[in-house]
């Protein structure tokens, strides 16, 4: 297999990815008459914890305190992301939700970077969010949008976490753990809110047909991918996230979207794009430094 033709699949494999994430939280959104957000949360978490401990089975002793305490760190995040990220569905579409979403990640890149170009995708990013305004804030729950705002905050955490943990430990043990962590915390807000559910064979089996389209396929895919993927190419690719959420927000959940609403997400993932591209020429030029090379991060994000 040529090189190319080898990015070509590794890239067809993160989007199929991204496609089994939303169509995952298109299923979460039609169990929330049943479970809640945040007993589908607790599923989720549950379900992708037992299938990571029994991949990974991570080893538990000789891991400092330090590295303990960041499992648990990425764990808080983990029940964080996932909670704010699914009370927000419950109030807002799919597309518009990972489009505020995204925000989060895309902000820690532009803080990283240093030069003028941070500010022009810093300024598309907010046209993006004022676009969606535009086109239907009338429309969208106050609430929502702040559960949103919130979970892009987590992720930009779940990046920071995910990098220190990933340095702690190996493979998959310390996500592993972390996603155990997570589920404990999620556990008793989502028994509290879906009861008697949790007892229904058909409620868990959708539980766990939303941990594996979510969690488990998609970081298998993107384990897969990123042996053959550049990290820049494969964050531009995860930037078209809104884009696939609004599809599957379309095709199986029946949320349409205005024209500015999608003008709005198309300028989150041009903002998106923009950042990770900035970043993978200065971290190029970190590795081939001239007279106008400017200083690489003293430590890396992800």
């Amino acid at each position: 297999m040529t090189a190319r033709g080898g990015q070509g699949s590794a890239a067809s494999l993160v989007l199929v990815g991204l496609a089994c994430q939303e169509v995952g939280a298109s299923f979460a959104v039609m169990l929330f008459p049943e479970t809640g957000p945040l007993g589908i949360v607790m599923l989720r978490l549950l379900f992708s914890a037992v299938l990571l401990l029994i991949i990974a089975r991570p080893r538990l002793r000789g891991h400092t305190g330090s590295a303990w305490r960041s499992v648990v760190g990425f764990g808080v995040v983990l029940a964080s992301m996932n909670g704010l990220f699914y009370l927000a569905l419950e109030r807002l579409p799919l597309g518009v939700t990972v489009t505020i979403e995204v925000l989060g990640p895309l902000t820690l890149s532009i803080l990283t970077a240093t030069g003028v170009a941070r500010w022009v995708w810093a300024g598309l990013a907010l046209c993006g969010v004022v676009a969606l305004g535009a086109g239907g804030w009338d429309r969208l729950d106050a609430l929502g949008v702040l559960f949103a705002l919130g979970a892009a905050v987590s992720w930009a955490l779940y990046i920071l976490a995910s990098a220190r943990v990933g340095r702690e430990f190996p493979r998959l043990d310390g996500l592993a753990l972390a996603m155990a962590v997570g589920a404990v915390i999620a556990l008793p807000f989502g028994i509290a809110q879906a009861g008697s559910a949790l007892f229904r064979p058909d409620i868990l089996a959708l539980g766990a047909a939303v941990a594996l389209l979510s969690s488990t396929i998609p970081y298998a895919l993107e384990l897969v991918a990123l042996r053959r993927l550049a990290a820049s190419a494969f964050a531009i690719l995860m930037s078209l996230g809104p884009a696939t959420a609004s599809i599957a927000g379309f095709l199986l959940l029946g949320q349409h979207l205005s024209w500015l609403e999608l003008v709005g997400i198309a300028l989150v993932i041009t903002a998106s794009i923009g950042a990770v591209l900035a970043a993978a020429r200065r971290s190029a030029g970190a590795r081939h430094p001239g007279p106008d090379t400017e200083e690489p991060l003293s430590e890396p994000i992800g």
